[in-house]
């Protein structure tokens, strides 16, 4: 039993702690970002002004608390697996450069280069933006003028967080398959298939990125942002790229 318990503070042990805990705040993140998305900017929509700033003020203000501080407890519990696990060479994932080169490897370096896009978005652009929002709810509540500027910013900040809506499906497909994927061969693909494989990979990922930031096709809605203008196209937006990308992977990548 004693000995059982010391298990638990191996390397193994520690790295497992690391992986329960990246469970837990993971499910938060991404469970704030999917209230976010398909219930609380639906609701909104069809409040009244003064019943909104309220909800914003006393609601949103604390779910966002929990967003971002998540978010970043997700980030370092990761990289803390990667730190803690070992390749068969004995060295960390995390500074195996091989590791990466492997099936395996490739399949959580998508799921990551996902995930950090994501995190990005929330300090970057949607905390950013609705510390705007935020504090012109708070503003007109006490009989201020509103911020003319609380509109654009509160758009801003939606794009960003549908994109990460989006983004969540095709990295969970990685995050969790990786370990459950029907690796067949031993030796890692050829360069010229990670190399394709990585290509289309970035091309895919940096015109979704640029649209959300407004960079292609600028911030309103219609156009290339009909993907955002809905929480059921982000959906749907998600689950696509999911299938994408997982044919694409098992295409470029399969001996």
């Amino acid at each position: 039993m004693v000995a059982a318990v010391l298990d638990i503070f191996s390397r193994g042990g520690y790295a497992y702690i690391a992986r329960y805990l990246h469970v837990v705040v993971g499910i938060t993140w991404i469970g704030l970002l999917y209230y976010f998305n398909f219930v609380q900017v639906p609701a909104f929509a069809e409040m009244e002004a003064a019943a909104r700033n309220n909800a914003i003020d006393k609601l949103a203000s604390r779910a966002l608390w929990w967003f971002r501080w998540a978010a970043v407890a997700t980030v370092v519990t990761g990289l803390l697996i990667l730190g803690l696990q070992r390749t068969a060479d004995g060295s960390s994932q995390l500074s195996n450069m091989d590791y990466f080169k492997s099936l395996e490897g490739i399949s959580i370096a998508t799921g990551i280069l996902f995930a950090l896009t994501m995190f990005v978005n929330v300090w970057g652009i949607i905390w950013r933006n609705q510390k705007i929002v935020i504090a012109n709810a708070r503003n007109v509540q006490a009989g201020g003028e509103a911020d003319p500027a609380a509109a654009g910013a509160g758009r801003k900040a939606l794009l960003a967080s549908r994109m990460n809506a989006i983004f969540s499906l095709p990295m969970l497909v990685f995050m969790v398959g990786t370990a459950h994927f029907p690796y067949n061969q031993i030796l890692p693909p050829e360069g010229s298939k990670r190399a394709l494989y990585w290509g289309v990979t970035i091309v895919i990922w940096g015109v979704l990125e640029a649209s959300a930031l407004g960079w292609i096709g600028g911030t309103k809605p219609g156009g290339t942002n009909v993907l955002f203008d809905t929480h059921k196209n982000a959906l749907i937006t998600g689950f696509v790229l999911a299938v994408v990308w997982l044919f694409l992977f098992s295409l470029v990548l399969a001996r």
